[in-house]
């Protein structure tokens, strides 16, 4: 995901100023990027206050008039008028496996080709290690990997492809019990489903909880070949994405 910044222009004078109409910066929470508003206290003052523009998440655009003296502290007495406009990227998709079998050796290769910021969980250091580096991708070594659920964001699309329904039960029940995502999905049979069902049951989930995650993953198209189970996945989670 790129940076956010924040781009200021000027849009008004009155007296003497530093600089003319439609001159540009653009600032970063780290100071100056490109561009100049004039220099000296007014670009400071600008660009102090576009730090606190790009830690305010409710400003996307906002105009100002300084005075030059007396806001600012120069010794001319001019006004200069700005408009800040805040840009803030659009976060990337984020998926999160648990998991680095066989299937999940072919969903990463196909995730890791969208724009989207996976992570792959797994007890397993040797699995994980078979999965190729990159830059959008997060490898996670969890001896207990329901514990690992404090690391992922509420906004993630979560897909439980572990060794065995011992495994998943524990994530499902932390997932379900103390965390609320928009794609929660196991894979499995639908005999291991009503296994699972039974066992969240006994420890206390309501059946809203229980009949909110998704069992058996994926679409219902392909073979059990390991790379079209894993495209039937993909697809399932763009269309849940896109819904």
């Amino acid at each position: 995901m790129g940076k956010s910044f924040v781009t200021v222009s000027i849009t008004g004078l009155r007296g003497s100023a530093p600089q003319d109409i439609g001159a540009k910066m653009i600032a970063t929470s780290d100071g100056l990027d490109f561009g100049t508003v004039g220099g000296g206290k007014v670009e400071a003052h600008c660009i102090n206050y576009s730090k606190k523009l790009l830690a305010d998440d409710k400003v996307s655009a906002i105009s100002h008039t300084w005075n030059l003296q007396k806001d600012i502290g120069m010794t001319c007495g001019g006004e200069v008028s700005f408009f800040f406009e805040v840009m803030r990227p659009k976060p990337l998709w984020s998926i999160v496996v648990f998991g680095a079998g066989h299937i999940s050796q072919e969903l990463t290769q196909l995730l890791l080709r969208l724009d989207c910021d996976l992570t792959v969980i797994d007890n397993r250091i040797e699995w994980l290690d078979k999965i190729k580096d990159n830059k959008n991708l997060t490898k996670i070594h969890a001896k207990e990997m329901s514990e690992a659920l404090v690391n992922i964001s509420d906004n993630s699309y979560v897909a439980l492809m572990t060794m065995g329904h011992a495994y998943d039960v524990p994530i499902l029940h932390k997932a379900l019990n103390e965390r609320s995502f928009p794609y929660l999905a196991v894979i499995g049979s639908q005999s291991k489903r009503n296994r699972m069902e039974a066992e969240l049951k006994e420890l206390g989930l309501n059946e809203d909880k229980i009949n909110s995650f998704i069992c058996p993953i994926g679409e219902k198209i392909g073979s059990n070949h390991p790379g079209e189970i894993a495209i039937s996945i993909a697809a399932q989670l763009l269309r849940h994405r896109d819904k």
